[in-house]
């Protein structure tokens, strides 16, 4: 099916609902209603998917797994036979197989039943099907990074915000209390004025050589490309073919940034939120980086990256640095980290293990009590769960989609400013640098057709 005639079908299958709750409210057909379930698709069945999001998700009441898609078929159907056995396992239905399995998630968008959907696709996969979704009216649960550019992020936000639809960016540290009171310590005043925060943030070794080989037969090696470019397969550019650890497409330029977007975004919201910046970002940018000179992983190694604030904050980040985010303040400092916390069990998480979840100059700091008229931020207690709170009460997430899109731009920005030597100066309004006709060229990437969020 041609992409313009798959938008239009899907847009015009949801037009009748798009702005209303796709969930029933309980109050009016009762908590236990089959009408009150929320029917779920899962887009990408790799290790987050599987270690994470289906994981964390499948597990609340009142929720259906109807689907799973991935490009690769073996892929697709380990996680079918995951969902069907916990659903089996769980009712008691001895021959339950009822999960549908997809290799082309546009094709699972046209099925009706389903109320929202889980990207857990690599980055260069994210807006994409996200925009698509948001035109199909499905809810979103949207892995980080947010987009692969700031272009993408612009256009998919706007389809968000045009068709009404509850997307969630899975930046799980807002649901983590450690983040949440540090920040509220941060932003009563606990340390004073704050004036600089550290950020964590390991770098991404180079890699070997990697030969071409041929494409399994179960993967739709075109498709996994997308709007990335044309190059020969190898094994190490994509995902393991025998287990689940951890993918070489990380380390590759092509699909994302490295760790400045991988972890980066996770780390850059939740300063936001201790910095009071979050539908902001800074006025200038600048860093230093090295870069592999060989090998198929071509993403940053050690670097720094430097941020100034409007407010006065200049943020660094750096792997030099503890893993996790330091606030300092003209009367003392506040560190924290996910502590042994891990999505799954291949991340790269050595330096934080020992490092503790809360610290702080002096222990009395983490002792306060926030008054009644203080500033008391959102509390969750799981990410996913908010996202099927929201869908239900079509409320606004705690990681809406113009917070996460703030925080990929930082990130994304500062990977272009490792390209150049300088201060690049940039305006959040306009969201372009100021002034650098060659830095802006990079805000977008060129798309391969017919793929693409330019496509849509």
């Amino acid at each position: 099916m041609q992409r313009r005639k798959f938008i239009h079908r899907t847009t015009m299958a949801s037009a009748a609902f798009l702005g209303f709750p796709t969930i029933v409210p309980a109050h009016v057909l009762g908590k236990e209603s089959p009408s009150n379930t929320i029917n779920i698709g899962q887009i990408g069945c790799g290790r987050i998917a599987r270690s994470h999001d289906i994981h964390d998700t499948i597990r609340f009441k009142g929720t259906r797994f109807l689907a799973v898609c991935d490009v690769d078929a073996k892929r697709a159907q380990d996680a079918k036979v995951w969902v069907d056995d916990f659903y089996r396992e769980r009712d008691d239905k001895p021959k339950y197989g009822d999960t549908k399995s997809y290799d082309d998630y546009r094709e699972m968008l046209l099925n009706k039943d389903l109320d929202a959907v889980i990207i857990s696709t690599p980055d260069h996969w994210h807006a994409q099907p996200a925009m698509e979704a948001a035109m199909a009216g499905k809810d979103i649960y949207l892995q980080k990074p947010t987009s692969l550019t700031v272009r993408e992020g612009q256009q998919l936000q706007k389809a968000v915000q045009e068709h009404n639809v509850v997307l969630q960016v899975g930046t799980q540290q807002r649901a983590m209390p450690q983040f949440r009171v540090a920040a509220e310590l941060v932003r009563n005043g606990r340390i004073g004025k704050l004036h600089t925060v550290k950020i964590g943030l390991p770098g991404d070794p180079a890699g070997p050589e990697a030969p071409e080989m041929p494409v399994p037969p179960n993967l739709n090696f075109d498709a996994w490309l997308g709007a990335a470019p044309k190059v020969p397969y190898t094994e190490m550019g994509v995902h393991p073919q025998n287990d689940y650890s951890r993918p070489g497409w990380l380390r590759i330029r092509s699909y994302g940034a490295g760790m400045i977007t991988g972890w980066g975004q996770h780390h850059y919201d939740s300063a936001a939120w201790g910095m009071d910046t979050e539908l902001t970002g800074p006025h200038s940018v600048e860093a230093l980086a090295e870069f592999p000179k060989s090998g198929l992983w071509n993403v940053h190694g050690d670097f720094l990256v430097k941020h100034q604030y409007n407010n006065g904050i200049t943020v660094y980040t750096s792997g030099g640095y503890a893993n996790g985010i330091k606030y300092i303040g003209d009367q003392g400092w506040i560190f924290v980290s996910r502590g042994a916390y891990t999505a799954s069990a291949s991340d790269p998480v050595d330096q934080e293990k020992s490092a503790k979840a809360l610290n702080a100059s002096d222990p009395k700091i983490l002792e306060s009590t926030l008054g009644p008229n203080e500033l008391h931020l959102e509390r969750i207690d799981d990410q996913h769960g908010n996202w099927l709170e929201c869908i239900r009460t079509r409320k606004t997430p705690i990681s809406p989609i113009e917070k996460g899109h703030k925080a990929c731009v930082t990130c994304l920005i500062s990977d272009i400013a490792m390209q150049f030597s300088g201060k690049l100066e940039w305006n959040n309004d306009t969201e372009q640098f100021v002034n650098h006709p060659e830095a802006n060229a990079m805000l977008r990437r060129e798309q391969r057709k017919p793929y693409g969020t330019d496509q849509l």
